[in-house]
């Protein structure tokens, strides 16, 4: 009923094939397939579904052919999901209406057909530009041909022999990464083998005797100064034919054994391409007459060349003129260079269509994937970026734009003062230095910033990876990455710390940290330090008789005027119960500041009077490591505590022998 009711709204237009099951509609399509506009395919059929019958038509590679609208009374998006994943245009629901059904076919077939049209128009140009190429090789070549006094068939000769040479080599072998449109290509770089004989002198290329060793030297700098022309094109155009044509003139001359020149290159270091026509350019050069030469029969060439009389050829290759052989006259007899010419455009031509489709598919794909990029950077409250160093463009997602009232692009970004209002320059150069230390083995850069955002300062971490223009070049494209609001983290983490570092009860450094701040500064050679321990006199009678807050109370108090007496610079630290430590960065005679210090410590607390004992010892007189310092420290209070209390001391070698614990008398 549905089919019928199709089929009467299409036939006054159209000429509409039926077909009542799956199995059936894929006979339809092999038999039709070039005639074919469109199909209207159901997705609920007998033997084959419309899903598998979408799925045989992307294994036949139909479905980039023919247009598919599905039609089904299924609006779930799974089932209209997997019919646009499986190659479907369109989705027609039941029950039809007859304008839409009639619209969208029209529209569709219209569209595939401008495409095809289009498609057209570009093969017709790229087979006119492979024509036009191949012509400037010819061109170029005959010039040379013509300078060198040959038959004017050597170029012909060279382009037959190459592409008989590297078919068979293609059947023989899969040694060697040899596409129909890559023989092609060799076979048409092929002819430019000899064009540094465009700077030979005439009068040794045309010679009619055999060469000085003077006049073989110059006449072997042909491939040299053919590949220096080839290298200087390839500066200025990076093209696949300009490499191939670099390894064949430069390396043409060279043996399988090491035995050539330039380079005496031996066995696979020789290119293939340059392998090839250098045997090719050895059988044509023995059966084809030369100026100081007879032709030699084709059968005599070949005894010499398998012979080992020219040179060493690659075993392969070998095989192959053996294949080859019996065909060989007969071949470089009928070919005639418009044959070549088309053979090679046609097999460029189709290397470059194909090439095209798949560079279509790939922008397809990469637009997908910019779109979807571009909605969920929209729906997520994050800072995405990204920058570009050819264009030194800096770009942000909408949201984050907005977010950090900025421009979404923004040029010279390290110029740009609105952006370094909102971060820190000298943040944005650390971030740059840390992308710029990256990896391919370790791309992933993270670092936690201070943001000016929306009136104030706000902790975000930076997510990003450097682009590569490729990984082993290690040359930098772009950078991609974002910011994430990490604020109320980040101050957890400074409480927690915090309290790792500081003591509970006077807010002062621990011990432990103290220690790791301080060894820096020992590790500077040249400059001096003072370690003090400061320990209260008498305090355990404190705990006793006054209780143990009133003690608590007494060494917030003591921190207070212990922090009051140094630097901003110095370090203070509790190290337990009633010890403290001091360590000062000495600018000057350092006994005046740490009696001064020690004279501030004393006074009365709520009627309790507070005495104090300190040992001290110095760097680099006394040890420059930590551990030495604080011992002798130790051991210098142990000493003031010995004396009588309520003094300060400094350490002397006849103190070495002292016990060296903390405030060992109170305890």
């Amino acid at each position: 009923m549905n089919r019928a009711l199709l089929a009467d709204m299409l036939t006054p237009t159209y000429r509409v094939l039926e077909a009542a099951d799956g199995q059936r509609a894929i006979d339809l399509l092999q038999q039709y397939q070039s005639e074919i506009a469109l199909v209207l395919l159901d997705i609920v059929m007998p033997k084959l579904d419309g899903f598998e019958v979408l799925a045989v038509m992307n294994k036949n590679g139909w479905i980039g052919r023919i247009p598919v609208i599905t039609i089904s009374a299924e609006t779930a998006s799974t089932y209209i999901d997997h019919a646009y994943d499986l190659g479907a245009v369109d989705y027609i629901s039941r029950p039809f209406d007859e304008r839409v059904v009639q619209r969208r076919v029209k529209n569709t077939i219209m569209l595939y057909s401008k495409q095809r049209m289009l498609e057209g128009m570009v093969a017709d140009q790229i087979v006119e530009k492979e024509r036009n190429n191949y012509l400037m090789v010819e061109i170029l070549s005959n010039i040379v041909e013509f300078r060198n006094g040959e038959s004017g068939l050597h170029v012909l000769h060279i382009r037959t022999l190459t592409d008989l040479f590297l078919h068979q080599l293609q059947r023989t072998t899969d040694r060697y990464p040899l596409s129909s449109s890559r023989i092609a290509m060799m076979v048409n770089a092929s002819s430019l083998h000899d064009v540094g004989k465009i700077s030979i002198p005439e009068q040794i290329l045309n010679k009619p005797g055999k060469l000085t060793a003077e006049e073989f030297a110059v006449m072997q700098t042909h491939s040299a100064l053919g590949a220096q022309i080839m290298a200087d094109a390839l500066q200025r155009h990076r093209e696949e034919l300009l490499q191939l044509a670099y390894n064949i003139c430069r390396w043409h001359h060279e043996r399988y054994d090491g035995g050539g020149y330039p380079d005496g290159l031996r066995g696979d270091e020789i290119p293939i391409e340059a392998q090839v026509v250098a045997l090719a350019d050895v059988y044509d050069a023995l059966t084809s007459v030369r100026v100081y030469k007879p032709a030699y029969p084709h059968q005599q060439a070949m005894e010499m060349i398998l012979g080992g009389e020219c040179g060493a050829f690659n075993p392969l290759l070998l095989q192959c003129l053996c294949q080859v052989g019996p065909r060989l006259e007969e071949e470089l007899r009928l070919r005639s260079p418009g044959d070549m010419a088309e053979q090679s455009i046609l097999a460029l031509s189709s290397q470059a269509l194909s090439a095209g489709q798949a560079s279509s598919r790939t922008l397809t794909l990469l637009e997908q994937e910019r779109t979807k990029y571009q909605f969920f950077a929209a729906m997520s409250s994050e800072i995405q970026f990204e920058y570009h160093y050819a264009t030194d463009l800096l770009s942000m997602s909408e949201w984050g734009a907005r977010q950090l009232a900025l421009p979404m692009l923004i040029e010279d970004p390290a110029g740009d003062r609105q952006l370094a209002a909102v971060l820190d320059p000298a943040d944005y150069r650390d971030l740059q230095a840390k992308l710029r230390a990256a990896t391919p083995d370790c791309p992933i850069v993270d670092a936690v910033y201070q943001l000016y955002v929306q009136g104030q300062k706000r902790w975000y971490k930076a997510l990003a990876r450097p682009l590569w223009e490729d990984e082993e070049s290690g040359q930098m494209e772009g950078v991609i990455g974002k910011f994430v609001d990490v604020h109320e983290r980040q101050l957890q983490l400074q409480t927690l710390q915090q309290r790792a570092e500081q003591d509970s009860l006077t807010g002062m450094l621990n011990h432990a940290t103290a220690r790791e701040r301080i060894q820096p500064y020992l590790a500077q050679s040249g400059r001096q330090y003072a370690v003090a321990l400061l320990d209260l006199d008498h305090f355990k009678e404190v705990n006793d008789r006054l209780g143990h807050m009133f003690g608590d109370q007494v060494l917030q108090y003591t921190a207070q005027r212990v922090r009051r007496g140094v630097r901003a610079g110095d370090i203070t630290a509790r190290i337990g119960g009633d010890e403290f430590l001091l360590f000062l960065k000495c600018r000057q005679p350092v006994e005046p500041v740490i009696h001064r210090i020690f004279s501030g410590l004393g006074g009365k607390f709520h009627g309790f009077d507070i005495a104090m004992s300190m040992g001290v010892a110095l760097c680099p007189q006394d040890g420059e490591d930590y551990e030495t310092l604080f011992h002798k420290a130790d051991q210098a209070l142990y000493a003031a505590k010995k004396a009588g209390k309520g003094r300060c001391l400094f350490y002397e070698d006849k103190m070495r022998d002292l016990l060296s614990a903390i405030s060992p008398i109170d305890r």
